[in-house]
Protein backbone atom coordinates (compact mmCIF):
# COMPACT_ATOMS: atom_id res chain seq x y z
CA UNK A 1 0.00 0.00 0.00
CA UNK A 2 2.65 2.46 0.95
CA UNK A 3 4.49 1.50 -2.08
CA UNK A 4 1.95 2.28 -4.39
CA UNK A 5 0.78 5.52 -2.67
CA UNK A 6 4.39 6.77 -2.66
CA UNK A 7 4.41 6.98 -6.78
CA UNK A 8 2.01 9.80 -6.41
CA UNK A 9 4.58 11.96 -4.84
CA UNK A 10 6.77 12.34 -7.85
CA UNK A 11 7.90 15.78 -8.10
CA UNK A 12 7.15 16.65 -4.49
CA UNK A 13 10.35 14.57 -2.96
CA UNK A 14 12.40 17.51 -2.66
CA UNK A 15 9.58 19.43 -0.54
CA UNK A 16 8.92 15.75 1.49
CA UNK A 17 12.21 15.76 2.68
CA UNK A 18 13.04 19.15 3.25
CA UNK A 19 10.33 19.26 5.69
CA UNK A 20 11.52 16.68 8.07
CA UNK A 21 15.27 18.32 7.57
CA UNK A 22 13.65 21.84 8.78
CA UNK A 23 11.38 20.10 11.61
CA UNK A 24 14.73 18.54 13.16
CA UNK A 25 16.48 21.69 12.89
CA UNK A 26 13.16 23.36 15.18
CA UNK A 27 13.33 20.97 17.24
CA UNK A 28 16.78 20.55 18.08
CA UNK A 29 16.81 24.60 18.34
CA UNK A 30 13.86 24.45 20.75
CA UNK A 31 15.28 21.98 22.97
CA UNK A 32 18.73 23.60 23.59
CA UNK A 33 16.72 27.07 24.08
CA UNK A 34 15.62 25.57 28.38
CA UNK A 35 19.12 24.08 28.66
CA UNK A 36 21.05 27.37 27.78
CA UNK A 37 18.10 28.92 29.62
CA UNK A 38 18.84 26.92 32.98
CA UNK A 39 22.38 27.80 32.54
CA UNK A 40 21.73 31.42 32.93
CA UNK A 41 19.25 31.10 35.56
CA UNK A 42 22.06 28.61 37.34
CA UNK A 43 24.54 31.44 36.70
CA UNK A 44 22.58 34.46 37.89
CA UNK A 45 22.47 32.37 41.70
CA UNK A 46 25.24 31.59 41.36
CA UNK A 47 26.40 35.23 41.18
CA UNK A 48 23.94 37.29 42.40
CA UNK A 49 25.02 41.09 42.71
CA UNK A 50 28.70 40.53 40.89
CA UNK A 51 27.09 39.49 37.87
CA UNK A 52 29.07 40.00 34.47
CA UNK A 53 26.22 42.04 32.26
CA UNK A 54 28.35 41.60 28.99
CA UNK A 55 28.13 37.75 29.41
CA UNK A 56 24.12 37.95 30.39
CA UNK A 57 24.47 40.14 27.14
CA UNK A 58 26.07 37.67 25.29
CA UNK A 59 23.30 34.75 26.89
CA UNK A 60 20.45 36.91 25.35
CA UNK A 61 21.73 37.54 21.99
CA UNK A 62 22.26 33.51 21.78
CA UNK A 63 18.52 32.93 23.08
CA UNK A 64 17.44 35.72 20.34
CA UNK A 65 19.38 33.63 17.58
CA UNK A 66 18.34 30.56 18.50
CA UNK A 67 14.68 32.09 18.99
CA UNK A 68 14.59 33.31 15.44
CA UNK A 69 16.32 30.73 13.70
CA UNK A 70 13.83 28.03 15.47
CA UNK A 71 11.06 30.41 14.16
CA UNK A 72 12.28 30.45 10.39
CA UNK A 73 13.18 26.64 10.11
CA UNK A 74 9.60 26.02 11.26
CA UNK A 75 8.11 28.59 8.88
CA UNK A 76 10.14 26.87 6.38
CA UNK A 77 8.99 23.50 7.21
CA UNK A 78 5.38 24.29 7.25
CA UNK A 79 5.93 26.06 3.53
CA UNK A 80 7.83 23.06 2.70
CA UNK A 81 5.00 20.62 4.14
CA UNK A 82 2.01 22.60 2.81
CA UNK A 83 3.40 22.11 -1.43
CA UNK A 84 4.29 18.29 -1.00
CA UNK A 85 0.82 17.53 0.94
CA UNK A 86 -1.48 19.35 -1.20
CA UNK A 87 0.96 18.36 -4.53
CA UNK A 88 0.65 14.33 -3.49
CA UNK A 89 -2.96 14.97 -3.13
CA UNK A 90 -3.31 16.57 -6.53
CA UNK A 91 -1.15 13.53 -8.35
CA UNK A 92 -2.86 10.88 -6.18
CA UNK A 93 -6.47 12.50 -7.26
CA UNK A 94 -4.92 12.63 -11.02
CA UNK A 95 -3.53 8.97 -10.64
CA UNK A 96 -6.87 7.59 -9.85
CA UNK A 97 -8.35 9.51 -12.57
CA UNK A 98 -6.41 8.33 -15.66
CA UNK A 99 -6.55 4.83 -14.03
CA UNK A 100 -10.51 4.81 -13.99
CA UNK A 101 -9.93 6.25 -17.52
CA UNK A 102 -8.31 2.82 -18.70
CA UNK A 103 -10.83 0.55 -16.82
CA UNK A 104 -12.93 -1.63 -18.88
CA UNK A 105 -16.87 -1.81 -18.21
CA UNK A 106 -15.98 -5.14 -16.49
CA UNK A 107 -13.85 -3.18 -14.04
CA UNK A 108 -15.79 -0.17 -13.58
CA UNK A 109 -18.65 -3.12 -12.47
CA UNK A 110 -16.59 -3.56 -9.30
CA UNK A 111 -16.86 0.00 -8.32
CA UNK A 112 -20.07 2.34 -7.83
CA UNK A 113 -20.04 5.69 -9.08
CA UNK A 114 -20.55 7.30 -5.57
CA UNK A 115 -17.73 5.32 -4.32
CA UNK A 116 -15.16 6.41 -6.94
CA UNK A 117 -16.64 9.93 -5.88
CA UNK A 118 -15.69 9.27 -2.21
CA UNK A 119 -11.99 8.02 -2.75
CA UNK A 120 -11.10 10.53 -5.00
CA UNK A 121 -12.34 13.56 -2.43
CA UNK A 122 -13.40 12.32 1.33
CA UNK A 123 -10.40 9.47 1.16
CA UNK A 124 -7.47 11.42 -0.92
CA UNK A 125 -8.35 14.75 1.86
CA UNK A 126 -7.54 12.31 4.62
CA UNK A 127 -4.24 11.06 3.08
CA UNK A 128 -3.38 14.32 2.48
CA UNK A 129 -3.84 14.94 5.84
CA UNK A 130 -2.40 12.17 7.26
CA UNK A 131 0.76 12.79 5.24
CA UNK A 132 1.19 15.98 5.85
CA UNK A 133 1.44 14.71 9.73
CA UNK A 134 3.48 12.35 8.44
CA UNK A 135 6.39 14.71 7.33
CA UNK A 136 6.18 17.13 9.49
CA UNK A 137 4.79 15.88 13.10
CA UNK A 138 5.47 12.91 12.87
CA UNK A 139 8.38 13.78 12.69
CA UNK A 140 8.73 16.26 15.28
CA UNK A 141 7.06 14.45 17.80
CA UNK A 142 9.14 11.53 18.34
CA UNK A 143 12.11 13.63 17.47
CA UNK A 144 11.14 16.06 20.35
CA UNK A 145 10.47 13.15 22.74
CA UNK A 146 13.90 11.76 22.32
CA UNK A 147 15.71 15.21 22.43
CA UNK A 148 13.94 15.80 25.29
CA UNK A 149 14.84 12.54 27.41
CA UNK A 150 18.28 12.91 25.73
CA UNK A 151 18.61 16.36 27.61
CA UNK A 152 17.64 15.54 30.90
CA UNK A 153 19.97 12.85 31.52
CA UNK A 154 22.39 15.62 30.64
CA UNK A 155 20.26 17.53 33.25
CA UNK A 156 19.79 14.51 36.21
CA UNK A 157 20.08 10.85 35.05
CA UNK A 158 18.05 9.96 37.86
CA UNK A 159 15.18 12.38 37.09
CA UNK A 160 15.22 11.20 33.36
CA UNK A 161 14.11 7.72 34.46
CA UNK A 162 10.81 9.69 35.40
CA UNK A 163 10.09 10.23 31.87
CA UNK A 164 11.84 6.54 30.79
CA UNK A 165 8.98 5.29 32.99
CA UNK A 166 5.79 7.25 31.18
CA UNK A 167 6.77 7.83 27.56
CA UNK A 168 6.37 4.25 26.52
CA UNK A 169 3.16 3.37 29.25
CA UNK A 170 1.74 6.47 26.83
CA UNK A 171 2.53 4.97 23.74
CA UNK A 172 1.08 1.23 24.47
CA UNK A 173 -2.34 3.00 26.19
CA UNK A 174 -2.45 5.11 22.39
CA UNK A 175 -1.90 2.41 20.11
CA UNK A 176 -4.64 0.00 22.18
CA UNK A 177 -6.93 2.92 21.90
CA UNK A 178 -5.84 3.29 17.73
CA UNK A 179 -6.61 -0.40 17.43
CA UNK A 180 -9.65 -0.41 19.05
CA UNK A 181 -11.34 2.96 16.38
CA UNK A 182 -9.97 1.55 13.21
CA UNK A 183 -12.80 -1.07 12.23
CA UNK A 184 -14.71 1.50 12.88
CA UNK A 185 -13.56 3.41 10.32
CA UNK A 186 -13.42 1.04 8.08
CA UNK A 187 -17.03 0.67 8.39
CA UNK A 188 -17.90 4.38 8.13
CA UNK A 189 -16.70 4.88 5.05
CA UNK A 190 -18.54 2.31 3.31
CA UNK A 191 -21.68 4.16 4.31
CA UNK A 192 -20.41 7.24 3.00
CA UNK A 193 -20.20 5.96 -0.38
CA UNK A 194 -23.99 4.71 0.23
CA UNK A 195 -24.86 8.31 1.74
CA UNK A 196 -23.51 10.06 -1.34
CA UNK A 197 -25.59 7.06 -3.58
CA UNK A 198 -28.07 8.51 -2.81
CA UNK A 199 -27.61 11.90 -2.70
CA UNK A 200 -26.52 11.20 -6.42
CA UNK A 201 -29.80 9.14 -7.00
CA UNK A 202 -31.87 12.08 -5.62
CA UNK A 203 -30.38 14.65 -7.62
CA UNK A 204 -30.09 13.05 -10.76
CA UNK A 205 -34.20 11.95 -10.32
CA UNK A 206 -34.91 15.21 -9.00
CA UNK A 207 -38.32 15.17 -11.17
CA UNK A 208 -39.27 11.56 -10.39
CA UNK A 209 -39.06 12.47 -6.70
CA UNK A 210 -41.40 15.43 -6.79
CA UNK A 211 -43.32 13.80 -9.31
CA UNK A 212 -44.34 10.80 -7.37
CA UNK A 213 -44.95 13.34 -3.90
CA UNK A 214 -41.62 11.33 -2.52
CA UNK A 215 -39.39 14.40 -0.88
CA UNK A 216 -40.34 13.02 2.81
CA UNK A 217 -39.73 9.25 1.83
CA UNK A 218 -36.00 10.76 0.26
CA UNK A 219 -35.61 13.06 3.35
CA UNK A 220 -36.22 9.96 6.02
CA UNK A 221 -34.16 7.63 4.41
CA UNK A 222 -30.93 10.41 3.97
CA UNK A 223 -31.76 11.14 7.78
CA UNK A 224 -31.76 7.36 8.63
CA UNK A 225 -28.08 7.05 7.08
CA UNK A 226 -26.71 10.09 8.27
CA UNK A 227 -27.79 8.99 11.58
CA UNK A 228 -26.07 5.91 10.97
CA UNK A 229 -23.07 7.37 10.16
CA UNK A 230 -23.35 9.95 13.54
CA UNK A 231 -23.62 6.98 15.60
CA UNK A 232 -20.30 5.46 14.07
CA UNK A 233 -18.43 9.04 14.49
CA UNK A 234 -19.64 9.14 18.20
CA UNK A 235 -18.65 5.37 19.24
CA UNK A 236 -15.18 6.31 17.65
CA UNK A 237 -15.44 9.80 19.08
CA UNK A 238 -16.04 8.18 22.34
CA UNK A 239 -13.00 5.84 22.30
CA UNK A 240 -10.52 8.57 21.30
CA UNK A 241 -11.50 10.95 24.08
CA UNK A 242 -9.30 8.57 26.19
CA UNK A 243 -6.52 10.25 24.98
CA UNK A 244 -6.81 13.10 26.73
CA UNK A 245 -7.05 11.98 29.91
CA UNK A 246 -4.17 9.65 29.49
CA UNK A 247 -1.80 11.78 28.48
CA UNK A 248 -3.09 14.82 30.76
CA UNK A 249 -2.69 12.15 33.67
CA UNK A 250 0.66 10.73 32.32
CA UNK A 251 2.68 14.18 31.69
CA UNK A 252 0.98 15.94 35.08
CA UNK A 253 2.38 12.62 36.89
CA UNK A 254 5.70 12.99 35.58
CA UNK A 255 5.54 17.12 36.13
CA UNK A 256 4.71 16.75 39.62
CA UNK A 257 7.21 14.01 40.44
CA UNK A 258 9.69 16.09 39.09
CA UNK A 259 8.31 19.41 41.02
CA UNK A 260 8.22 17.42 44.07
CA UNK A 261 11.76 15.33 43.71
CA UNK A 262 13.18 18.02 42.77
CA UNK A 263 12.68 21.28 45.07
CA UNK A 264 13.15 18.44 47.84
CA UNK A 265 16.82 18.08 46.79
CA UNK A 266 17.21 21.73 45.80
CA UNK A 267 16.08 23.23 49.08
CA UNK A 268 18.03 20.21 51.35
CA UNK A 269 21.03 21.39 49.90
CA UNK A 270 23.28 23.85 50.57
CA UNK A 271 23.32 27.14 48.76
CA UNK A 272 21.50 25.46 46.13
CA UNK A 273 23.35 22.60 44.85
CA UNK A 274 23.27 19.48 46.55
CA UNK A 275 25.32 15.70 45.72
CA UNK A 276 23.20 12.97 46.82
CA UNK A 277 22.32 9.35 45.92
CA UNK A 278 20.47 11.52 43.02
CA UNK A 279 23.19 13.07 41.72
CA UNK A 280 23.49 17.36 41.21
CA UNK A 281 20.96 18.99 40.73
CA UNK A 282 20.70 23.03 40.56
CA UNK A 283 17.47 25.65 40.30
CA UNK A 284 18.04 26.13 37.03
CA UNK A 285 17.60 22.81 35.88
CA UNK A 286 14.65 22.17 37.81
CA UNK A 287 13.41 24.84 35.34
CA UNK A 288 14.68 23.04 32.34
CA UNK A 289 12.93 19.34 33.58
CA UNK A 290 9.75 21.26 34.14
CA UNK A 291 10.18 22.72 30.38
CA UNK A 292 11.03 19.63 28.70
CA UNK A 293 7.94 18.23 30.98
CA UNK A 294 5.40 20.93 28.76
CA UNK A 295 7.29 19.88 25.45
CA UNK A 296 7.08 16.40 25.74
CA UNK A 297 3.15 17.28 26.88
CA UNK A 298 2.94 18.69 23.73
CA UNK A 299 4.43 15.83 21.77
CA UNK A 300 2.34 13.77 23.16
CA UNK A 301 -0.76 15.43 22.62
CA UNK A 302 0.12 15.76 18.66
CA UNK A 303 0.84 11.67 18.98
CA UNK A 304 -2.87 11.76 19.67
CA UNK A 305 -3.97 13.60 16.81
CA UNK A 306 -2.07 11.56 14.61
CA UNK A 307 -3.21 7.98 15.93
CA UNK A 308 -6.49 9.49 14.94
CA UNK A 309 -5.75 10.95 11.99
CA UNK A 310 -3.72 8.02 10.45
CA UNK A 311 -6.23 5.36 11.89
CA UNK A 312 -8.94 7.31 9.16
CA UNK A 313 -5.84 7.54 6.90
CA UNK A 314 -5.08 3.82 6.66
CA UNK A 315 -8.64 3.14 5.80
CA UNK A 316 -8.72 5.89 3.17
CA UNK A 317 -5.18 5.04 1.60
CA UNK A 318 -7.00 0.89 1.57
CA UNK A 319 -9.36 2.09 -0.17
CA UNK A 320 -7.67 4.65 -2.81
CA UNK A 321 -4.98 1.58 -3.27
CA UNK A 322 -8.10 -0.53 -4.77
CA UNK A 323 -8.59 1.71 -7.34
CA UNK A 324 -5.37 2.57 -8.25
CA UNK A 325 -3.84 -1.37 -8.66
CA UNK A 326 -7.32 -1.96 -10.03
CA UNK A 327 -5.69 -3.57 -13.39
CA UNK A 328 -7.75 -3.09 -16.94
CA UNK A 329 -9.28 -6.41 -17.99
CA UNK A 330 -8.66 -5.28 -21.48
CA UNK A 331 -5.35 -4.91 -22.87
CA UNK A 332 -3.75 -3.72 -26.05
CA UNK A 333 -1.59 -6.49 -27.81
CA UNK A 334 1.89 -6.55 -28.34
CA UNK A 335 1.90 -5.59 -31.90
CA UNK A 336 -1.55 -4.04 -32.18
CA UNK A 337 -3.02 -3.63 -35.98
CA UNK A 338 -3.36 0.45 -35.98
CA UNK A 339 -6.26 -0.17 -38.95
CA UNK A 340 -9.59 -1.34 -39.52
CA UNK A 341 -10.03 -2.58 -43.30
CA UNK A 342 -13.74 -2.32 -43.43
CA UNK A 343 -17.09 -2.66 -40.98
CA UNK A 344 -17.80 -6.00 -41.50
CA UNK A 345 -18.38 -8.05 -38.20
CA UNK A 346 -18.62 -12.10 -37.62
CA UNK A 347 -19.31 -13.54 -34.41
CA UNK A 348 -17.70 -17.23 -33.99
CA UNK A 349 -19.65 -19.18 -31.36
CA UNK A 350 -19.73 -16.09 -29.39
CA UNK A 351 -20.81 -16.51 -25.45
CA UNK A 352 -20.55 -14.26 -22.79
CA UNK A 353 -20.64 -13.80 -18.73
CA UNK A 354 -20.56 -10.89 -16.99
CA UNK A 355 -18.71 -12.45 -14.16
CA UNK A 356 -16.46 -14.78 -15.92
CA UNK A 357 -18.10 -17.77 -15.35
CA UNK A 358 -19.06 -20.05 -18.11
CA UNK A 359 -21.72 -21.41 -15.99
CA UNK A 360 -23.82 -17.72 -16.14
CA UNK A 361 -23.65 -16.85 -19.71
CA UNK A 362 -25.47 -13.90 -20.54
CA UNK A 363 -24.90 -14.69 -24.44
CA UNK A 364 -25.17 -18.32 -25.71
CA UNK A 365 -23.40 -19.68 -28.75
CA UNK A 366 -23.56 -16.41 -31.26
CA UNK A 367 -22.89 -16.89 -35.01
CA UNK A 368 -23.67 -13.84 -37.11
CA UNK A 369 -22.07 -12.59 -40.02
CA UNK A 370 -22.54 -8.77 -40.97
CA UNK A 371 -21.23 -7.53 -44.28
CA UNK A 372 -19.41 -4.18 -44.30
CA UNK A 373 -22.18 -1.01 -45.28
CA UNK A 374 -25.39 -3.49 -44.20
CA UNK A 375 -28.22 -2.23 -41.74
CA UNK A 376 -28.89 -4.86 -39.23
CA UNK A 377 -31.90 -4.48 -36.67
CA UNK A 378 -31.36 -6.27 -33.45
CA UNK A 379 -35.29 -7.00 -31.53
CA UNK A 380 -35.98 -8.56 -28.86
CA UNK A 381 -37.59 -8.79 -25.32
CA UNK A 382 -36.10 -7.03 -22.05
CA UNK A 383 -33.22 -9.10 -20.60
CA UNK A 384 -32.41 -10.32 -23.94
CA UNK A 385 -28.78 -9.53 -23.85
CA UNK A 386 -28.95 -6.91 -27.24
CA UNK A 387 -27.13 -4.55 -25.27
CA UNK A 388 -24.53 -7.03 -24.64
CA UNK A 389 -24.19 -8.27 -27.94
CA UNK A 390 -23.53 -4.98 -29.30
CA UNK A 391 -20.89 -4.47 -26.72
CA UNK A 392 -18.45 -7.00 -27.48
CA UNK A 393 -17.80 -4.83 -31.34
CA UNK A 394 -15.61 -2.32 -29.40
CA UNK A 395 -14.97 -4.17 -27.25
CA UNK A 396 -16.22 -2.65 -24.14
CA UNK A 397 -16.21 -6.57 -22.67
CA UNK A 398 -14.30 -9.47 -23.67
CA UNK A 399 -15.89 -12.65 -25.41
CA UNK A 400 -15.64 -15.35 -22.60
CA UNK A 401 -15.84 -17.89 -25.27
CA UNK A 402 -15.19 -17.65 -29.06
CA UNK A 403 -14.04 -14.73 -31.02
CA UNK A 404 -15.76 -10.80 -32.10
CA UNK A 405 -14.07 -10.28 -35.70
CA UNK A 406 -14.29 -6.48 -37.29
CA UNK A 407 -13.16 -5.86 -40.68
CA UNK A 408 -11.70 -9.56 -40.93
CA UNK A 409 -9.42 -9.79 -37.98
CA UNK A 410 -10.30 -10.52 -34.02
CA UNK A 411 -11.01 -7.62 -32.02
CA UNK A 412 -8.32 -8.36 -29.57
CA UNK A 413 -5.17 -7.92 -32.65
CA UNK A 414 -6.91 -4.32 -32.66
CA UNK A 415 -5.31 -0.86 -30.50
CA UNK A 416 -8.01 -0.20 -28.45
CA UNK A 417 -7.91 3.38 -29.77
CA UNK A 418 -7.49 2.26 -33.45
CA UNK A 419 -10.99 0.03 -33.08
CA UNK A 420 -13.07 1.90 -30.61
CA UNK A 421 -12.47 5.08 -33.24
CA UNK A 422 -13.91 3.21 -35.60
CA UNK A 423 -17.37 1.89 -34.18
CA UNK A 424 -19.33 4.32 -32.97
CA UNK A 425 -21.96 3.70 -29.69
CA UNK A 426 -25.19 5.98 -29.65
CA UNK A 427 -26.10 4.61 -26.14
CA UNK A 428 -29.26 3.87 -24.46
CA UNK A 429 -28.59 6.35 -21.83
CA UNK A 430 -27.81 9.42 -24.04
CA UNK A 431 -25.32 11.54 -22.13
CA UNK A 432 -24.45 15.30 -22.89
CA UNK A 433 -21.82 17.27 -21.28
CA UNK A 434 -21.76 20.52 -19.70
CA UNK A 435 -20.28 23.43 -22.16
CA UNK A 436 -22.02 24.64 -25.94
CA UNK A 437 -23.82 22.38 -28.52
CA UNK A 438 -20.28 22.56 -30.94
CA UNK A 439 -18.30 21.44 -27.87
CA UNK A 440 -20.50 18.47 -27.55
CA UNK A 441 -20.28 17.53 -31.41
CA UNK A 442 -16.41 17.61 -30.99
CA UNK A 443 -16.28 15.05 -29.04
CA UNK A 444 -17.31 13.02 -32.08
CA UNK A 445 -14.27 14.66 -33.84
CA UNK A 446 -12.10 17.41 -32.10
CA UNK A 447 -11.28 19.14 -35.21
CA UNK A 448 -14.66 18.96 -36.89
CA UNK A 449 -15.34 22.11 -38.87
CA UNK A 450 -18.67 24.43 -38.10
CA UNK A 451 -19.66 23.50 -41.39
CA UNK A 452 -18.93 19.22 -40.92
CA UNK A 453 -21.15 19.57 -37.35
CA UNK A 454 -23.91 21.34 -39.20
CA UNK A 455 -24.34 18.48 -41.34
CA UNK A 456 -24.17 16.01 -39.23
CA UNK A 457 -26.45 17.28 -36.45
CA UNK A 458 -28.83 18.22 -40.17
CA UNK A 459 -28.43 13.83 -40.93
CA UNK A 460 -29.27 13.40 -37.51
CA UNK A 461 -32.66 15.97 -37.23
CA UNK A 462 -31.09 18.18 -34.81
CA UNK A 463 -30.71 21.53 -36.47
CA UNK A 464 -34.51 22.33 -36.72
CA UNK A 465 -34.91 22.70 -33.29
CA UNK A 466 -31.29 23.82 -32.63
CA UNK A 467 -32.09 26.56 -34.83
CA UNK A 468 -34.78 27.90 -32.69
CA UNK A 469 -32.51 28.68 -30.08
CA UNK A 470 -30.90 32.45 -29.26
CA UNK A 471 -27.50 31.32 -29.68
CA UNK A 472 -27.53 28.43 -32.07
CA UNK A 473 -24.72 26.00 -31.37
CA UNK A 474 -22.69 28.28 -29.11
CA UNK A 475 -25.85 27.58 -26.71
CA UNK A 476 -24.69 26.17 -23.45
CA UNK A 477 -26.00 22.73 -22.42
CA UNK A 478 -26.52 22.01 -18.91
CA UNK A 479 -24.75 18.79 -17.10
CA UNK A 480 -26.18 15.77 -18.39
CA UNK A 481 -28.26 17.89 -20.99
CA UNK A 482 -30.89 19.05 -18.52
CA UNK A 483 -32.10 22.27 -20.49
CA UNK A 484 -32.71 19.40 -24.06
CA UNK A 485 -35.67 17.45 -24.11
CA UNK A 486 -34.87 13.87 -24.54
CA UNK A 487 -35.38 13.22 -28.06
CA UNK A 488 -33.20 16.31 -28.73
CA UNK A 489 -30.75 14.92 -26.50
CA UNK A 490 -31.17 11.96 -28.31
CA UNK A 491 -30.41 13.15 -31.49
CA UNK A 492 -28.03 16.01 -30.49
CA UNK A 493 -25.68 12.22 -29.31
CA UNK A 494 -26.39 10.37 -32.97
CA UNK A 495 -24.78 13.56 -34.58
CA UNK A 496 -22.23 13.33 -32.11
CA UNK A 497 -21.70 10.03 -33.42
CA UNK A 498 -22.13 10.73 -36.83
CA UNK A 499 -19.09 12.76 -36.84
CA UNK A 500 -16.67 10.09 -35.77
CA UNK A 501 -16.72 9.12 -39.44
CA UNK A 502 -17.01 5.36 -38.27
CA UNK A 503 -17.14 2.22 -40.29
CA UNK A 504 -19.62 1.07 -37.65
CA UNK A 505 -22.35 2.68 -36.29
CA UNK A 506 -24.48 1.19 -33.46
CA UNK A 507 -27.54 2.72 -31.92
CA UNK A 508 -28.59 1.07 -28.64
CA UNK A 509 -32.46 2.08 -28.07
CA UNK A 510 -31.31 5.72 -29.40
CA UNK A 511 -34.29 7.03 -30.86
CA UNK A 512 -36.80 5.69 -28.32
CA UNK A 513 -37.59 9.52 -27.78
CA UNK A 514 -38.42 10.85 -30.90
CA UNK A 515 -41.59 10.37 -33.01
CA UNK A 516 -41.94 7.95 -35.85
CA UNK A 517 -41.74 10.27 -38.49
CA UNK A 518 -38.20 11.83 -37.43
CA UNK A 519 -37.02 8.22 -36.93
CA UNK A 520 -37.91 7.64 -40.28
CA UNK A 521 -36.01 10.80 -41.27
CA UNK A 522 -32.85 9.78 -39.21
CA UNK A 523 -32.91 6.67 -41.03
CA UNK A 524 -32.76 7.65 -44.70
CA UNK A 525 -30.49 10.30 -44.25
CA UNK A 526 -28.19 7.44 -42.40
CA UNK A 527 -29.17 5.10 -45.37
CA UNK A 528 -27.83 8.32 -48.25
CA UNK A 529 -25.12 10.02 -46.58
CA UNK A 530 -22.98 7.37 -44.74
CA UNK A 531 -23.75 4.10 -47.29
CA UNK A 532 -20.74 3.08 -46.46
CA UNK A 533 -20.74 2.73 -43.29
CA UNK A 534 -22.17 -0.43 -40.95
CA UNK A 535 -25.42 0.40 -39.22
CA UNK A 536 -26.70 -1.67 -36.45
CA UNK A 537 -30.00 -0.34 -34.68
CA UNK A 538 -31.20 -2.23 -31.58
CA UNK A 539 -35.02 -1.01 -31.07
CA UNK A 540 -38.55 -1.91 -29.53
CA UNK A 541 -40.39 -0.82 -32.94
CA UNK A 542 -40.65 -2.92 -35.96
CA UNK A 543 -40.91 0.08 -37.56
CA UNK A 544 -37.25 1.39 -36.68
CA UNK A 545 -36.06 -2.02 -37.88
CA UNK A 546 -38.41 -2.92 -40.56
CA UNK A 547 -36.37 -2.00 -43.78
CA UNK A 548 -33.20 -3.74 -42.71
CA UNK A 549 -31.14 -6.19 -44.40
CA UNK A 550 -30.91 -8.53 -41.65
CA UNK A 551 -32.66 -7.96 -38.26
CA UNK A 552 -32.15 -10.52 -35.39
CA UNK A 553 -34.55 -11.70 -32.98
CA UNK A 554 -32.96 -12.40 -29.58
CA UNK A 555 -34.39 -14.63 -26.83
CA UNK A 556 -33.17 -15.82 -23.60
CA UNK A 557 -29.43 -14.43 -25.18
CA UNK A 558 -29.78 -16.42 -27.77
CA UNK A 559 -30.57 -15.80 -31.80
CA UNK A 560 -33.97 -17.64 -32.42
CA UNK A 561 -34.34 -16.04 -35.46
CA UNK A 562 -33.03 -13.85 -38.46
CA UNK A 563 -33.17 -12.74 -41.84
CA UNK A 564 -35.61 -9.89 -44.09
CA UNK A 565 -38.62 -8.83 -42.53
CA UNK A 566 -40.85 -10.32 -45.13
CA UNK A 567 -38.33 -13.88 -44.50
CA UNK A 568 -39.10 -13.39 -40.58
CA UNK A 569 -42.99 -13.30 -40.99
CA UNK A 570 -43.36 -16.54 -42.77
CA UNK A 571 -40.75 -17.81 -40.57
CA UNK A 572 -40.43 -16.80 -37.10
CA UNK A 573 -43.75 -17.05 -34.93
CA UNK A 574 -41.93 -14.34 -32.47
CA UNK A 575 -41.29 -11.91 -34.76
CA UNK A 576 -44.87 -12.29 -36.48
CA UNK A 577 -46.52 -11.89 -32.84
CA UNK A 578 -44.42 -8.78 -31.88
CA UNK A 579 -45.68 -7.30 -35.27
CA UNK A 580 -48.95 -8.13 -35.00
CA UNK A 581 -48.90 -6.62 -31.24
CA UNK A 582 -47.03 -3.40 -32.48
CA UNK A 583 -49.86 -3.04 -35.64
CA UNK A 584 -52.83 -3.68 -33.81
CA UNK A 585 -51.76 -1.47 -31.05
CA UNK A 586 -51.00 1.13 -33.53
CA UNK A 587 -54.14 0.79 -35.37
CA UNK A 588 -56.30 1.04 -31.96
CA UNK A 589 -54.26 4.57 -31.08
CA UNK A 590 -55.26 5.84 -34.88
CA UNK A 591 -59.08 4.71 -34.15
Amino acid sequence: MIKTLAKSIREYKTASILTPTMVSLEVLLEVLIPFVTADLITYMQENGGSMDITKIVIYGVILVVMAMASLLTGMLSGKFCATASTGFAKNLRHDMYYRIQQYSFENIDKFSTSSLITRMTTDVTNVQMAYMMIIRIAVRTPLMLVCCIVMTFFVNVYMALIYMVIAPLVGVALFLIAFKVKPIFTKVFKKYDALNEDVQENVRAARVVKAYVREDYEKEKFGKKADNIKGDFTRAEKILALNSPVMQFSIYACMLFVAILGSLLVVNSDNGNVQTTFGALQVGDISSLISYAFMMLQSLMMIAMIAVMVSMAVTSAQRITEVLNEESTLHDPESPATEVKDGSIRFDKVSFSYVGDKEKLSLFDIDLDIPSGATVGILGGTGSSKSTLVQLIPRLYDATLGGVYVGGRNVKEYDLDTLRNSVAMVLQKNTLFSGTIKENMRWGDLNATDEEIEEACKNAQADSFIQTFPKKYDTYIEQGGTNVSGGQRQRLCIARALLKKPKIIIFDDSTSAVDTKTDALIRKALKENIPGTTKIFIAQRISSVQDADMIIVLEGGKIVAKGTHDELMKNSALYREIYEAQTHGSKEEEA
